[in-house]
């Protein structure tokens, strides 16, 4: 018995001292207040992206849901906005909040001004359908929070390769259309949601948007678009420089959400869930570094790096290609009908019968992914 309990104590420190080291998030300190700022949040009705729009909400931001699915959107809505916030204080006449005081009240923010907007990824149309409705609605854009994606096609055949276009090309299309806004309302910024995922990935030009097929194949191509997201990023921000608005590439860590079991089959689902539940994150905690990256006063001359933890961290060689980050953005100018002078292309666009690179998504594609 005495051994028994002796190995029970064993394990349960080494559980605490795993959770302490490598689970538990490091929380976002910023005390900033975001009243009179707008935010967008992609994919903010589950997850970690309803968590960053509940604190952007707490401090007192306008806070637009871009999901693509108008019940969750406009649940999430409700959720975010019923009861009271949490009370700052006044420090010279500007209202702050301690992270504490935040994370007391994790499930409602007292602000009205949330509001859901639809938002389909797959659909490059959708994209510029809803910068459309946002420049004609919403005279501000302060932050831009790119956090839906996928890591699986689901039971989606598109004619193309679905994760990159969610995980990448959408978010590329979108930042440009909105960049504009963000120029007008600096100091602004840019967050993508990046993974650790990038050090796995290689970007194979000649055959970026080529549809993915099987489980091998996903998780290539969700490597791959992570490693997307963290050249992009840079590329942005060189792009970028001495406009106000900077960019960051953020890890959310291990977090137990619905990115990776949402297609896993049921009775594996039931497995995984209680493990999950003890080596990951809560979505609140993968929240933190993106909220960081988004609210942190002093990292401007950190624009175009990659965060984890709250923290400035080195990436491989392959994440930051110079070379490599502008031969993907000419790529991706092409794969979100763009020309080089950044106008829309009217001619054929991608996905066509005219069109070489076949790419974009009709909007009666079924396209199956968590947070949109």
């Amino acid at each position: 018995m005495d051994g028994l309990l002796l190995g029970a104590g064993m394990l349960l420190g080494s559980y605490v001292l795993i959770y302490y080291n490598f689970i538990k998030a490091v929380p976002c300190m910023s005390p900033v207040n975001l009243k009179g700022k707008t935010a967008v949040v992609t994919g903010g009705n589950t997850g970690i992206g309803k968590m960053m729009a509940l604190e952007l909400a707490q401090r007192g931001a306008r806070v637009v849901l871009a999901c693509r699915s108008k019940e969750k959107g406009e649940a999430a809505v409700y959720d975010i906005r019923k009861g009271s916030g949490p009370t700052g204080k006044e420090v010279e006449g500007v209202q702050v909040f301690s992270p504490l005081s935040l994370h007391r009240c994790l499930q409602d923010s007292g602000n009205n001004e949330v509001i859901f907007m639809m938002l389909d990824l797959s659909s490059l149309t959708s994209v510029r359908s809803f910068a459309t409705a946002f420049l004609s609605s919403e005279p501000r854009l302060d932050l831009l929070i790119h956090n839906a994606g996928i890591s699986s096609c689901g039971k989606a055949k598109e004619t193309f390769n679905l994760i990159l276009r969610v995980n990448h090309v959408g978010p590329f299309l979108l930042t440009h259309l909105l960049l504009p806004r963000l120029k007008a309302n600096a100091p602004s910024r840019v967050v993508v949601m990046a993974s650790a995922a990038h050090r796995r990935g290689h970007l194979d030009f000649s055959r970026l948007d080529r549809p993915v097929c099987g489980w091998q194949q996903e998780l290539r191509a969700y490597a791959d678009s992570k490693l997307a997201n963290v050249l992009f990023t840079r590329e942005l921000a060189t792009q970028l420089e001495g406009t106000g608005v900077t960019c960051y590439a953020a890890h959310p860590g291990p977090v137990n959400s619905e990115l990776f079991l949402r297609h896993v089959p049921g009775w594996l689902h039931l497995l995984l869930s209680p493990l999950a539940w003890l080596v990951l994150r809560t979505p609140r905690g993968g929240a933190q570094t993106p909220l960081h990256c988004a609210l942190q006063e002093g990292i401007e001359p950190l624009s175009g790096r990659y965060f984890a933890n709250c923290h400035v961290e080195e990436v491989p060689t392959s994440a930051r290609d110079d070379r490599a980050a502008r031969r993907l953005w000419e790529a991706s100018e092409k794969l979100a009908g763009l020309t080089k002078e950044g106008t829309l292309n009217t001619s054929p666009q991608p996905g066509s019968p005219h069109s070489p690179l076949a790419q974009v998504a009709t909007d009666s594609a079924p396209s199956r992914f968590r947070n949109l």
